[in-house]
């Protein structure tokens, strides 16, 4: 996405993670209430956050992670360079 990475699925580690992007406060939070949540895998581990399969992370707390990763990466982007409004992102068209 425009030169940016806002998730990494990968087996490197034998078993298949998904690295992403996440406030620092709540990944430590994460990392402190779910085991399968570790620091980000080869990543800064202030901004990333792995997860392992399995654990107690939801679907639907997993769609949420994956979409906030995507939306901290892409407001740093010029307005120009973003490849969709962050503040539309997920919202249906009324």
């Amino acid at each position: 996405m425009r030169g940016k990475v806002f998730m990494l699925l990968t087996e490197v580690t034998g078993e298949p993670i998904v690295v992403i992007k996440s406030d620092p406060d709540e990944s430590r939070a994460l990392r402190q209430e779910h085991p399968d949540v570790t620091p980000g895998y080869h990543m800064n581990k202030r901004h990333w956050i792995t997860v392992h399969p399995g654990g107690t992370l939801t679907d639907q707390q997993v769609d949420e992670l994956v979409t906030e990763s995507y939306l901290l990466v892409i407001e740093h982007l010029p307005r120009a360079r973003r490849p969709v409004n962050p503040e539309r992102f997920g919202h249906r068209a009324q």
